[in-house]
């Protein structure tokens, strides 16, 4: 009976406790839990408002970015690119297999399947003089300029295939490009 009536006094006083005034903040078990403190994860300023170095690490490429193409769409750039850049992909079935796959989303309706110029649209008289592989002096470099800069007629790829896929569309273009010389 004793520890009843302690049981009851319990009861009474948690009761009386839990019953204050609604209107006045009360006692919280874990401050940071209910007030978080604010912060801009791509700002200049990090926990606590503390100013934090902006400037990348050297080396770096942002998260979801590509490394600089910092060869001019210029006669000059072209050559350049030509002469000097290399594809930084090894050549794998996969990679030209996905090549492939883009390929055939973005290039064959111009270049044709095989790549001899002769896909639907310069079929169908919509462009014409879209050359055949086998007829243009190009290296992987002038290709993967195109991709990003466009040549004539033909617009950038850039904004359409991402780092590694232009790369992929380079290598099935050298492929299909041997296919026509022998």
């Amino acid at each position: 009976m004793k520890n009843f009536k302690l049981i009851i006094a319990l009861v009474v006083f948690a009761s009386s406790i839990s019953c204050n005034d609604k209107k006045i903040r009360q006692l919280q078990y874990m401050p940071d839990m209910y007030e978080s403190v604010p912060y801009n994860a791509d700002g200049a300023e990090g926990l606590g408002g503390e100013p934090v170095n902006s400037k990348p690490v050297t080396g770096t490429i942002a998260r979801g970015g590509t490394p600089a193409y910092d060869i001019p769409d210029t006669t000059e750039g072209y050559e350049e690119a030509k002469t000097t850049l290399k594809s930084p992909l090894d050549a794998t079935e996969k990679n030209l297999e996905n090549g492939k796959k883009m390929y055939a989303i973005y290039c064959v309706s111009c270049h044709g399947k095989k790549g001899d110029g002769n896909g639907y649209l310069s079929t169908s008289d919509k462009f014409l003089g879209i050359p055949n592989y086998k007829d243009r002096d190009i290296t992987e470099g002038s290709i993967y300029h195109v991709l990003i800069h466009g040549k004539n007629l033909m617009g950038s790829h850039s904004s359409q295939l991402t780092y590694k896929e232009r790369w992929q569309v380079v290598q099935y273009v050298e492929q299909l490009r041997i296919d026509l010389l022998n």
